[in-house]
C-alpha cells in the first residue's frame, strides 16, 4: 500500500494558514518548519482577506516570500450570498465577510482578482450562491451569473475555482460539475473538498470523484466522521471516512497535475489551531510514507 501512495507529491501541499493561526506570521513559521510549500489566504487577525488594505496585502506577500513559500490561492467568500434575498435559504460560515447582494458580490470578484495579482496568484476560489430549498430551479440563473464572471476572470487571466459546498447551490461534486461542464470556460474549474461531499452525505469517492474529475484544479483535504447520532464532525486527516488512498490514486491515473491544501477544521480539546492541522499533517503523511 505504501508503494501506490507514493504518487502524492507532498511538494505540492500547503495549508490555509487561518487553519493555523490567525496571525499569518506564525502560520508561515509552522508551514515552513513543516516542509509545506504554499498557502492560501481566506482571513488575517480574523478579518477576511477581502477587506484587506492594498499595504497589508503587499506585507503579506512580502512575508510569504521571505518565508520561502508561495500564495497559491485566494480563498475568496465570492458568490456566498443569496440569489434573492425576498427566498429563504441555507446559509454557511462567512469568515467575517458581510452579508451583500448578488451584484456587491461581483464587485467583490473584481477586488478579489486586484488582490490576487497582489499576492501574486491567479486562483481565487469561490461558490454559487446559497442554498436555494430547490436548486435546480434557479439552474439557469447561477450558471448565467457563473459564465459572467468566468467571461471577467478570463479578461484578467485568473483562475476562479468553484468549490463543493453543502451550504450553497454546488453543494456536491455532480451540481459543481455540472455547472463548471454549462460555463465551459478555461476560466472556471472545480475546487474538489471529498470532506465537505462527506459532511453533506454524500460519497466521495468514487461518485462524488466521477462527477468532478474531468474539470478539477484544486484539491483541499479534510477528514470526516459520522457520530453515533449521525451527526459529521471534522476529524485529522486519516481518522475519518474519506478514502484518500482511492483518491490520490485516481487523481494520479487521471493526469492531476494540480495542488493540495490542509483544510483540516479540527480543533483537539484543550488544544490549538495548529495542533489540529499538525494531526491533519502528521496522518496525512503517515497514510503516504509511513511517517
Amino acid at each position: 500500500m505504501k508503494g501506490r501512495l507514493t504518487i502524492f507529491d507532498l511538494d505540492k501541499l500547503g495549508i490555509i494558514t487561518d487553519e493555523v493561526s490567525s496571525s499569518l506570521v506564525d502560520a508561515l513559521e509552522w508551514a515552513k518548519c513543516h516542509g509545506l510549500r504554499h498557502v492560501e489566504i481566506r482571513t488575517i487577525d480574523g478579518v477576511n482577506a477581502i477587506d484587506l488594505s492594498d499595504s497589508h496585502l503587499r506585507w503579506i506577500r512580502e512575508q510569504v516570500n521571505q518565508s520561502g513559500l508561495f500564495v497559491s490561492c485566494l480563498a475568496s467568500p465570492v458568490f456566498k450570498c443569496p440569489l434573492s434575498p425576498s427566498r429563504p435559504v441555507q446559509r454557511g460560515d462567512m469568515f467575517g465577510d458581510q452579508e451583500d447582494t448578488v451584484d456587491g458580490h461581483f464587485e467583490k470578484l473584481q477586488r478579489s482578482i486586484d488582490i490576487a495579482h497582489m499576492l501574486g496568484t491567479r486562483r481565487i476560489r469561490i461558490f454559487s450562491f446559497w442554498r436555494e430549498r430547490d436548486p435546480r430551479a434557479f439552474y439557469d440563473e447561477i450558471v448565467s451569473h457563473l459564465r459572467e464572471a468566468a467571461r471577467v476572470a478570463e479578461e484578467r487571466n485568473i483562475l476562479l475555482l468553484l468549490e463543493n459546498e453543502p451550504s450553497c447551490n454546488g453543494g456536491f461534486a455532480a451540481e459543481v460539475g455540472e455547472f463548471v461542464h454549462a460555463v465551459a470556460s478555461p476560466a472556471l474549474k472545480v475546487l474538489w473538498d471529498p470532506g465537505n461531499e462527506a459532511y453533506g452525505g454524500r460519497s466521495s469517492f468514487p461518485e462524488g470523484y466521477r462527477a468532478i474529475k474531468e474539470v478539477v484544479a484544486h484539491v483541499h483535504l479534510k477528514d470526516v466522521r459520522h457520530c453515533a447520532n449521525g451527526k459529521p464532525v471534522c476529524v485529522p486527516i486519516g481518522s475519518g471516512e474519506i478514502p484518500f488512498i482511492d483518491h490520490f490514486t485516481a487523481l494520479q491515473e487521471d493526469g492531476y497535475a494540480g495542488l493540495y491544501t490542509i483544510e483540516t477544521h479540527f480543533m483537539p480539546d484543550g488544544g490549538t489551531l495548529a495542533d489540529g492541522s499538525s494531526a491533519s499533517l502528521a496522518g496525512l503523511k503517515m497514510m503516504v510514507h509511513g511517517e
